[in-house]
């Protein structure tokens, strides 16, 4: 099941979250700071631009005014003609002539208007090549906190407890991994420098319009409260969709990762209606939270859209008595209105940035969970004694996955070097559960697991592993050659000890059939070479390390009787010397097993050699003769 949040959540702590964010951009700071001087000298030219284009609007009026009074005496000043205007009636138009410094037959000043469009498109280009630079920079330093948290969260995986792995399902750490981390970097990537762009915005264009009128500012700023509540409103009520969205997306890619990974036996039983079913209902819950979020996140313009054609209005009309009256230029109006409209844009912008930030910031709190989850135990600092002889002794072992729920009780077992240990039981029984606790996959709870004398919580886990080879159940191959796929197991191997692990497990006589011989490219999924051919590599795989202890988890299980006749011959060649244990079903393939351990319920039962288990006719003969039965009842058929 997947482990995201529950359904209509919002982050659980938005500060810290952030905060935590900022920590992590702390190391780019001085490209931050560059990106904050180059935003403001950006808004400084976009600020002053209007201010710029209201002188030419006053130069194209007093110009157009100024041929209106063609009429009057000429000589006269600005003052002279208001009076003369306020002497015939003219009152409004002598206040307009005086505010403007009109003089009659005064025409258009041509150059200077081009001077100062000039100078408008100058500030407008300097202003984008600048915001430009500044947006490459982000770029940069979102795309490293990306890398970084990638980076951070592959490394966690080898940290997390198996425990945690297999508690959580694949598709939902994927989602955590790469989508959670696509939208924290997406969200940084539209909200960093629009956040500074539209902060620096709005104080240069608050001083603006105070300059021009105060009391057109005052009025203005009346409506800001309404947007910042329609703004809150809003934000609110896309906050929990957005957490939803992401969690979704996980669910989405779990059933995925499922289907794709089990699409042969989802078609040889026929479910693929079962799981298109399960994909719709899943698919359909992410479409309608991500419609929420969308459709409610998409009020936000219209809404500030509203607010800022209300400021306008009352603008329009008040600035028009204003200039009716002689109290300020039509020029100074124009660039008023122009601030006006300015000034919602910005603060749209920032409402519609908390709606990201929200859904940024819950991935980032799934992202911070993840790195945040309860890492291993500590690794000791203990070394093991060489040569290793490969010694295994389980001394009142007590475990359990889960609190309360004991899977292995006061399990004892004293394997000597060069044996071969045989474990053996019914389903659930503890096998496998007894070489994860070897390997230190999980922790013991009470007791001691030693090896050559020295218990495996003093030494770190790469020490303890390193002379230890493991073949799973599960075949694992990464899409390489098949020789590539045997090197895994050990840095800078040899061509000559590929070579040598692919012939002890009767690799070659496999890849001699192939194309391409060991250079063949195989992946996981191919149908190049069968399943037991597959394991037939990962036995090689484990070969090659030359371990003194050799784990062999159901290794035959998908081998066929031909093959496991060779890979029989092989090991019994490889175990010489080494410690090794196999977990079997086939009782016939560890007959002659130095030690065969039967378990029950966690707990071993008995111990001894095939003969002696025989004799005692307990467990072992139990379990030995069902076999037989089925072989004999197999055989029959």
């Amino acid at each position: 099941m997947s482990q995201g949040s529950a359904p209509g959540q919002k982050p659980k702590n938005f500060r810290a979250t952030t905060k935590r964010l900022q920590g992590m951009l702390r190391p780019a700071r001085i490209k931050i700071l560059a990106i904050i001087i180059l935003t403001a000298i950006a808004v400084v030219m976009q600020v002053a631009a209007p201010a710029m284009l209201g002188r030419a609007t006053d130069l194209i009026y007093t110009g157009v005014l100024g041929r209106i009074l063609d009429g009057l005496p000429s000589g006269l000043s600005a003052s002279e003609t208001a009076a003369l205007l306020e002497e015939r009636g003219q009152s409004e138009l002598a206040n307009m002539v005086g505010k403007a410094d009109v003089t009659p037959g005064q025409g258009i000043d041509f150059g200077q208007l081009g001077k100062i469009l000039l100078i408008v498109v100058g500030l407008y280009l300097a202003a984008a090549a600048i915001s430009f630079l500044a947006g490459c920079i982000i770029r940069v330093v979102v795309q490293n906190l990306g890398w970084e948290l990638r980076a951070r969260s592959q490394a966690k995986i080898d940290r997390v407890p198996l425990s945690y792995i297999d508690g959580r399902s694949r598709g939902d750490l994927l989602s955590r991994v790469t989508n959670d981390v696509d939208n924290v970097t997406q969200t940084l990537m539209q909200t960093l420098n629009s956040a500074f762009q539209s902060i620096l915005t709005m104080i240069g264009i608050t001083a603006m319009m105070v300059v021009i009128s105060w009391q057109l500012a005052l009025l203005t700023f009346i409506v800001v409260p309404a947007g910042v509540w329609l703004a809150t409103k809003i934000m609110k009520k896309a906050q929990p969709y957005f957490r939803d969205q992401w969690k979704t997306t996980g669910d989405v890619s779990d059933t995925v990762e499922e289907a794709f990974t089990g699409h042969e036996v989802v078609t040889a039983f026929g479910l693929q209606d079962v799981f298109v079913d399960e994909f719709d209902e899943k698919n359909d819950k992410l479409r309608h939270a991500s419609f929420m979020a969308q459709f409610i996140s998409a009020l936000m313009q219209p809404a500030m859209n509203l607010v800022s054609n209300l400021g306008y209005v009352i603008v329009a009309v008040v600035g028009g008595i204003q200039v009716a009256a002689g109290t300020i230029t039509l020029g100074s109006v124009q660039a008023f209105i122009q601030y006006s409209r300015q000034f919602t844009q910005p603060l749209g912008q920032l409402a519609s940035m908390a709606n990201l930030l929200q859904s940024g910031a819950a991935s980032a709190e799934r992202i911070f969970a993840f790195l945040d989850a309860e890492e291993m135990e500590e690794d000791g600092t203990a070394t093991m004694p060489e040569p290793r002889r490969g010694e295994v002794e389980f001394r009142d072992v007590r475990f359990s996955y889960e609190k309360g729920t004991p899977i292995i009780t006061g399990l004892n077992l004293h394997a000597k070097p060069g044996q071969t240990v045989a474990i053996v039981g019914p389903t659930g029984a503890g096998k496998t559960t007894l070489v994860n606790l070897l390997l230190r996959f999980y922790e013991i709870n009470s007791g001691q697991i030693l090896i050559d004398g020295v218990d495996t919580r003093n030494v770190s886990k790469d020490e303890l592993r390193r002379n230890m080879g493991m073949v799973l159940q599960e075949t694992w191959l990464y899409e390489a050659s098949i020789a590539d796929n045997i090197a895994f197991a050990k840095d800078n191997a040899t061509r000559e000890e590929v070579l040598a692990a692919a012939k002890a497990a009767t690799v070659d006589r496999l890849a001699s059939q192939l194309p391409k011989g060991l250079d063949t490219i195989v992946d996981d999924d191919g149908e190049m070479i069968s399943v037991g051919e597959k394991q037939l590599v990962t036995i090689a795989r484990a070969f090659l390390t030359d371990p003194q202890i050799l784990i062999l988890d159901e290794a035959t299980s998908s081998v066929d009787t031909r093959t496991e006749m060779l890979v029989q011959e092989a090991m019994s060649r490889l175990k010489a010397g080494r410690t090794s244990f196999v977990i079997a079903h086939r009782l016939s393939t560890i007959r002659d097993a130095d030690l065969i351990v039967v378990m029950e319920s966690g707990d071993v039962v008995e111990q001894g050699t095939h003969d002696e288990l025989i004799e005692r006719q307990g467990a072992y003969a139990r379990l030995y003769q069902a076999q037989f039965d089925r072989t004999e009842d197999d055989n029959a058929d």
